[in-house]
């Protein structure tokens, strides 16, 4: 009997053994390559500078003087001053490089918006130095990516995209471009992190790599071990300008049907729901009701009129936990998820109202050049003064509202059709100020009710200290548009 159990533990301990290896044989790496000078190789032909002029004109020196129409001293001091300005404020042509990659051996090519912006020529120059004029087939600034057209003399060497959703941190990547304008450079390294948020557009999921990335390197491709292009290269963090080892690129499954659009229409064409989104924080969820972390998606500010969500009953307030059966487990996530669903698209859209989850079908519009917010206003510049006849002090919340009379709409330069509370006053150390809420803003609604007078809100606020409740949440039109805002109640 003793001697089965030794046997029966040594025959244990030799499958947790191997069970072990196993798994570290998963868990290492794949070693470095032993060169990547075949792939270099292949893929510097494909990759090319791509050169840019444009006029700057620079302001120096004094300014002419304003004289009558007509009058002879016009000219005089003309000539005089243009005399005493410095060279560098005479207008000039100002050149840069950046970097791009053929797609098709016809002579399409992939760079960034940012390497062509503005750009009174753009020029190619190819892997043998030829230089070839290039026409803008069309760019986005949303993802800042442009094609540009080519006419070469013989077929060209391109390159295909990857599927940058197969790549993993850890993976070798290597990337090639023109830093410092020294011509075609490769650098290798491996991916640092994925679904990087840079705050440099809407729809940032940016690679974040290693390999060496300079001025210069702007638009040129990011390879896998297999010679696909899986990200463009297009900033860096770098105290110093130059590389540091932090560096992001557009991964090709955001970038290739922005590509697509651009080589058929000539611009984008993405899909709109037409919702203000924000963040579902620990203490709006508190005041939601949301207890389920996993129903934290993107909460809806406000929808825009007549826009496909209003169309579909979609409501402020509203969270939405899946759209086209993609979940949305955070709220950055849901612009790009509409931007690339197709337009004229009905899809199901699930949402989580009051506690309780509804299925809707929205007809996905497609989005124009900007969205109007609802509300939108200026920024005022007002933010002492006289409070209104008509604004009562808020203490608990640290604010005074008024109704949007005529007198306080003049003030703050809102529009006629503006409804809810009018913010005249703020406290300097109250709870409104720590939110950053100022006078001109609009409260819309507070406990997710409508409000239209001073009394509203106050019998708000007191309803919340009956409860026993140590926030408030309203609905505040400011100047990036309605959100909502949990404000401390103050029980001083």
């Amino acid at each position: 009997m003793c001697g089965f159990k030794g046997v029966t533990r040594r025959m244990a301990l030799a499958f947790a053994l191997l069970a072990f290896t196993g798994f570290m044989a998963q868990a290492t790496a794949r070693s470095a390559p032993e060169s990547f000078a075949d792939l270099a190789e292949a893929l510097l032909p494909a990759v090319v500078n791509v050169s840019t002029t444009q006029t700057v004109s620079a302001k120096g020196g004094p300014e002419l003087p304003q004289f009558p129409p007509g009058s002879p001293f016009e000219e005089f001091f003309k000539d005089f001053l243009e005399k005493q300005r410095p060279d560098g404020a005479k207008p000039r042509k100002a050149t840069s490089l950046g970097s791009g990659f053929i797609i098709d051996s016809e002579g399409l090519v992939v760079t960034n918006n940012h390497v062509i912006a503005d750009a009174d020529e753009v020029n190619v120059i190819l892997h043998d130095n030829s230089t070839l004029k290039a026409e803008i087939v069309g760019r986005d600034a949303k993802t800042d990516l442009a094609l540009l057209r080519i006419k070469p003399v013989k077929p060209l060497v391109a390159v295909k995209f990857g599927d940058s959703d197969e790549i993993r941190v850890g993976d070798w990547v290597i990337a090639i471009g023109n830093p410092f304008g020294l011509g075609g450079t490769v650098t290798a390294g491996i991916i640092s992190a994925r679904q990087r948020d840079i705050n440099s557009g809407p729809y940032d999921d940016f690679l974040q790599t290693d390999a060496a990335i300079n001025r210069g390197n702007s638009g040129g491709p990011m390879f896998n071990m297999r010679g696909e292009v899986i990200g463009i290269n297009t900033a860096i963090y770098s105290p110093s300008g130059g590389s540091v080892g932090i560096g992001f690129a557009v991964p090709s499954a955001l970038a290739k049907p922005v590509i697509e659009d651009l080589k058929k229409f000539g611009r984008t064409k993405r899909g709109w729901l037409g919702v203000h989104i924000q963040t579902v924080t620990e203490e709006i969820a508190e005041n939601l009701g949301i207890k389920d972390k996993d129903n934290r998606g993107a909460l809806v500010a406000s929808v825009t009129p007549k826009g496909p969500a209003e169309k579909a009953g979609l409501k402020g307030g509203d969270v939405i936990l899946t759209f086209d059966g993609k979940k949305v487990n955070e709220m950055r996530r849901l612009p790009r998820i509409v931007a690339e669903t197709q337009v004229g698209r009905t899809v199901d859209v699930v949402v989580l109202r009051q506690g309780k989850t509804q299925t809707m079908k929205v007809t996905v519009g497609e989005l124009e050049d900007e969205e109007s917010k609802p509300g939108k206003k200026t920024d005022k510049k007002k933010e002492k003064g006289e409070v209104a006849p008509s604004s009562k002090k808020v203490g608990e919340l640290g604010l005074s509202v008024s109704p949007p009379t005529p007198e306080v709409r003049q003030k703050f330069e809102l529009s006629d059709d503006t409804k809810g509370l009018v913010v005249t006053a703020i406290e300097p150390n109250g709870p409104a100020a720590e939110k950053g809420i100022r006078p001109g803003s609009v409260i819309l609604e507070a406990g997710q009710s409508p409000v239209s007078q001073p009394a509203d809100l106050v019998k708000k606020v007191e309803e919340a200290k009956s409860a026993s409740a140590k926030t408030l949440l309203l609905l505040v039109d400011g100047p990036n548009g309605p959100g909502y805002v949990v404000l401390k109640l103050d029980r001083k």
